[in-house]
C-alpha cells in the first residue's frame, strides 16, 4: 500500500487528487470540532462511557463527533442509509430500475434522488438527536428558536458531509463515503484505545491486557486481509464463432465471486437491530429491577444472548443483502448470450442452479467470517471486562482494512490506466 502511494505521488494528476482528498478530509475534521449553539457538549461524553449501544457505534463512525454533539455529529450515516434505501428500492420499484439502466443520465437522476432522501433522513435524525440531547438535559435553551437552530445545524452538517463525499468522488481518488468513514474511525482510535485500557488496573489479566490486545488485533488484521482478498473463480469457456472473415471467442475466463461479497453492510444492519433495546434504554433509562430493566440486561452487549443474536443476524443479513445485490439469473444469461458456458454445466437453468449453489456456500463462509470478526471483541470483553471498550473493534477494523484495500486497488487502476500505451505503439 505504501509503495502504491509512493508511485502515485510521482504522477502529477494523481498527486493533485491525493492532495484534494487530504484537504477535504481536513475540512471534514475541522467541521467535526465546531460546536453547535445551545448544546452542552462537554457533559455529553459521560453518557457514552456506559456500555456499548447503537449510539456508541455511531460515535465510532463519526470520529467521536456524535458524543460531542458537534456540527458533523450525524456524520455520513444519513448518506449511507439513503444510498442503501435507494439501492433496495431500485430492485423493488420498476421506475427506479429503469433509471439505473439508462446510463449516465439515469445514474445522475438516481444520485439526485439519493440527495433528497439524505436531506429527509438527516432532518428526521436531527429531530431525534435533539430530543435525545433534551432528555439528558444537554440543551441550555429549550425555546422553539433554539430547537430550530440546533436541528438546522445538524441537518446542514449532514448535507455538507454529503457534498464533501461527492467532491472526493468527482475530484479526488474516489470512494468518498469510504474515505470519510476511514478518517472517522482513525480519528476515534485514540479514544477507543484509552477506553479499552482505562480499566486495566482492575483487570484479572493485569499487565497481559496490552499484549493480548495487540496480538488479537494483529491476528484479526491478517485474518481480515486474507478473507477479504479470497474469491472463488467459476471457469467460463467461450465458443469460437466466425464473423465475416474473422474468428472470435474461444478463450477461457472466469467469474470472480468474492468470499465476502456483502462487505460490512450485514454488520451495520445487525448492529442497528441488535442494539435497539440498549439504545432505547439510553433515552428511557430503566428504573429499579422491573421488566424493562431485565430486558435491557438480557440484550446488553455483555450478555451471551446478545452475542448469539448478533451472530445470527449477521448471517441472515448476509444472505439478504446478497439476494438483492447479486442475481444469478442475470449472470447466467449474460454468459449464455455471449456464447459462453461453465464446463460440465448446461446453459440455462442448470447454470443458474450451479451459480446459486456455489453462491450459497460462499455466503455461508463469508457470513461466518463476518460473525467471528464482529463478535470476537465482544467475547473477549465478556471474558475480561477491562476489554469491553473493544466492543465494536471488529467491525471498525473490517471497515479500515476494506477501505484501505479498496482505495489501494482504485489508485492502482488509475495508475495502470495512465501508463497504458495503447495499440498504436
Amino acid at each position: 500500500m505504501l509503495q502504491t502511494l509512493k508511485n502515485a505521488w510521482k504522477i502529477a494528476e494523481l498527486r493533485s487528487k491525493l492532495l484534494f482528498t487530504l484537504v477535504i478530509v481536513v475540512l471534514y475534521r475541522i467541521g467535526s470540532v465546531i460546536y453547535v449553539p445551545f448544546v452542552n457538549s462537554a457533559a455529553l461524553n459521560s453518557v457514552f462511557d456506559q456500555e456499548a449501544s447503537l449510539f456508541a457505534y455511531f460515535n465510532i463512525l463519526s470520529g467521536d463527533a456524535f458524543s460531542k454533539a458537534t456540527l458533523f455529529a450525524l456524520s455520513i450515516s444519513p448518506y449511507i442509509t439513503a444510498s442503501i434505501v435507494i439501492q433496495l428500492l431500485t430492485i423493488a420499484i420498476p421506475a427506479l430500475e429503469r433509471l439505473s439502466k439508462q446510463g449516465p443520465d439515469g445514474r445522475k437522476k438516481l444520485t439526485q434522488i439519493t440527495r433528497y432522501c439524505t436531506v429527509i433522513l438527516a432532518l428526521i435524525t436531527s429531530v431525534g438527536y435533539y430530543f435525545f440531547l433534551k432528555s439528558y438535559q444537554m440543551i441550555t435553551d429549550t425555546s422553539v428558536f433554539a430547537a430550530i437552530v440546533i436541528i438546522s445545524c445538524y441537518c446542514a452538517g449532514a448535507a455538507v458531509i454529503m457534498w464533501l463525499a461527492e467532491k472526493i468522488n468527482d475530484h479526488g481518488i474516489g470512494n468518498g463515503i469510504s474515505i470519510i468513514l476511514f478518517a472517522n474511525i482513525v480519528a476515534s482510535l485514540p479514544g477507543t484505545i484509552y477506553r479499552a485500557f482505562v480499566n486495566v488496573e482492575n483487570s484479572k489479566l493485569g499487565i497481559f491486557v496490552p499484549i493480548i490486545t495487540v496480538v488479537l488485533l494483529l491476528a484479526m488484521i491478517v485474518f481480515v486481509v486474507h478473507v477479504t482478498n479470497a474469491e472463488r473463480r467459476l471457469p467460463v469457456q467461450y465458443a469460437k464463432r466466425q464473423v465475416g472473415r474473422r474468428m472470435y471467442g474461444g478463450q477461457n475466463t472466469y467469474i470472480p465471486m468474492k468470499l465476502n461479497m456483502s462487505g460490512v453492510m450485514p454488520i451495520i444492519f445487525a448492529s442497528s437491530i441488535a442494539a435497539i433495546p440498549t439504545t432505547i434504554a439510553l433515552i428511557f433509562p430503566p428504573k429499579g429491577t422491573g421488566i424493562w430493566s431485565k430486558i435491557v440486561n438480557f440484550f446488553s452487549s455483555t450478555s451471551p444472548v446478545y452475542m448469539v443474536i448478533y451472530f445470527l443476524l449477521i448471517i441472515g443479513f448476509s444472505y439478504f443483502y446478497l439476494a438483492i445485490s447479486f442475481n444469478p439469473v442475470e449472470v447466467a444469461n449474460n454468459v449464455k448470450n455471449n456464447g459462453g458456458s461453465i464446463p460440465g454445466i448446461r446453459p440455462g437453468k442448470p447454470t443458474v442452479d450451479y451459480i446459486s449453489r456455489i453462491l450459497s456456500r460462499i455466503t455461508l463462509i463469508g457470513s461466518i467470517f463476518l460473525g467471528i470478526v464482529a463478535t470476537l471483541p465482544l467475547i473477549v470483553g465478556w471474558i475480561d471486562n477491562s476489554l469491553s471498550g473493544l466492543a465494536f473493534g471488529g467491525s471498525s477494523l473490517l471497515i479500515l482494512v476494506s477501505v484501505a484495500l479498496e482505495t489501494t486497488k482504485e489508485i492502482e487502476a488509475q495508475m495502470t490506466m495512465r501508463h497504458y500505451k495503447g495499440f498504436l505503439e
